[in-house]
């Protein structure tokens, strides 16, 4: 098993330059440049001198004139690399994107124009274009090597696959050279872009909930009688009682008037937990999507299945930083789902570097979640932690249910024994009564389908 990230950067090798200017371009742009470096030796040209110098002690001890003259052409090379500083980029930045708010999967094209605003040539800059982690860039590099003269501009074009979420480019490097290449100075170009990618949520299959349940009708059986669509008892006629409730065969028999009870379906209080630490960013193969993007994908399929049944969800994440969104209902409660499970940066493409706290983070949940409410918890259980928080929610009284996506494979003895763990972390939550549902090739709802009917038998 092979750790993944979403974001893939560019590669190297040229663009083409554009001296002519963008007929695109809208406005004049103000010098965007953001704390630029102090020059620094690229220590291209390091011991040359000396080599220079020996050389020519060999020629003077030996009398011979040729490692003189070999020792004069170094030393000329030495003075020579001395020669010049590394300009500032004065540059200007200019990015654009061709759908800012694309589909998953989709392929943006992204235009970026720098512009020379001041006075001396530029004779080498390197850019390089701040993509953001989450994307992959998939035709063209994000990087051009060229020269500018006053005035002169320069554009680079490249593709990049929409993943889901935000994504803010984060500034351009302009790396510039001495005429000898012995000193760099960079320059950091800021132009504020982004696109946003929000899937769809697609419903799944009906999700087997268990028994906590809030006063709301809904899907979930109970074990109380009232209205329903399934038997449950008979009781006692009692002044009120409707009609169609009443069992007139009993009547028929014996005379006596009797009320049929239904079970009850109550909606369930349901939270979705998504596990979004560093370790759960694994996936199969390097090009593979990570257990949180599975998991974000199957939670979606959960919320809108839940609310379509009449049940309140809620949306929390297992990380650092966390998200909350409480339980809820209704139209508007299900686009500010979507919005979390799309955007929120907690479930980013790629993990956080904050540090993950794991007992005020539990404490945290804890006040958070309502009394009454059960727990899906989403990981891929490769490490301890998710089955001890799945656990201890069970031990205050709030169900969970896991269900973990398989990112495991088992190529190599290392895979075999990561794949083995995961199998006895599996066994050991069902031996402590908390349902476990893991889907690997197979499709969530098939594999929640699946475990439906092993759990009904």
């Amino acid at each position: 098993m092979s750790e993944a990230v979403a974001g893939r950067r560019a590669g190297a090798a040229a663009s083409e330059s554009d001296d002519e200017g963008d007929d695109a371009a809208e406005a004049d742009v103000e010098p965007t440049v953001r704390d630029p470096m102090h020059p620094f030796e690229t220590e291209r040209w390091v011991g040359v001198a000396g080599a220079a110098l020996v050389l020519i002690a060999v020629g003077v001890l030996t009398r011979q004139p040729g490692p003189v003259l070999a020792g004069a052409v170094g030393v000329g090379y030495g003075l020579y690399a001395r020669f010049g500083d590394a300009p500032v980029a004065t540059l200007t930045v200019e990015r654009t994107v061709s759908d800012d708010t694309p589909e998953p999967g989709a392929e943006v094209t992204v235009t970026v124009r720098v512009e020379h605003v001041g006075d001396g040539r530029i004779g080498d800059v390197r850019l390089i274009d701040g993509v953001p982690p989450g994307l992959e860039v998939i035709d063209g590099p994000a990087r051009l090597a060229t020269a500018l003269e006053p005035d002169a501009s320069a554009t680079m074009r490249y593709v990049v696959r929409a993943a889901r979420g935000e994504h803010r480019w984060e500034a351009m490097r302009a790396i510039t050279r001495s005429p000898a290449g012995s000193m760099e100075r960079e320059t950091r170009l800021e132009h504020d872009t982004r696109i946003v990618c929000t899937p769809e949520l697609s419903a799944g299959s009906d999700l087997p909930l268990r028994g906590l349940t809030t006063q709301y009708h809904g899907s979930v059986s109970t074990d109380i009688g009232g209205s329903g669509v399934e038997f449950f008892a008979t009781r006692e006629y009692r002044r009120g009682d409707p009609l169609r409730r009443v069992d007139w065969n009993r009547r028929a028999r014996t005379g006596e008037l009797a009320t049929l009870e239904l079970r009850e379906e109550r909606a369930a209080t349901v939270v979705l937990l998504i596990d979004a630490r560093e370790p759960a960013y694994v996936a199969a193969e390097p090009s593979g999507a990570t257990a949180v993007e599975r998991s974000v994908e199957a939670a979606g399929q959960a919320f809108s299945a839940l609310l379509a049944g009449g049940d309140r969800v809620g949306i929390a994440t297992l990380g650092s930083p966390d998200c909350w969104l409480p339980p809820g209902a209704g139209t508007s409660h299900a686009v500010r789902g979507r919005t979390v499970l799309a955007a929120d940066p907690a479930l980013a493409p790629t993990p956080s570097d904050e540090p993950f706290h794991p007992s005020p983070w539990f404490r945290r949940f804890r006040r958070r979640l309502p009394a009454d409410a059960q727990v899906l918890l989403f990981s891929p259980l490769v490490d301890r932690y998710p089955r001890t928080i799945a656990r201890r929610i069970d031990a205050y009284g709030h169900l969970v249910t896991v269900l973990s996506p398989d990112v495991t494979t088992r190529s190599t003895p290392g895979e075999r024994l990561v794949a083995y763990e995961r199998r006895e972390r599996i066994r050991t939550l069902r031996r402590a009564g908390i349902r476990v549902t893991e889907w690997g090739d197979r499709s969530f709802p098939a594999a929640v389908a699946g475990a439906t009917r092993r759990w009904s038998r």
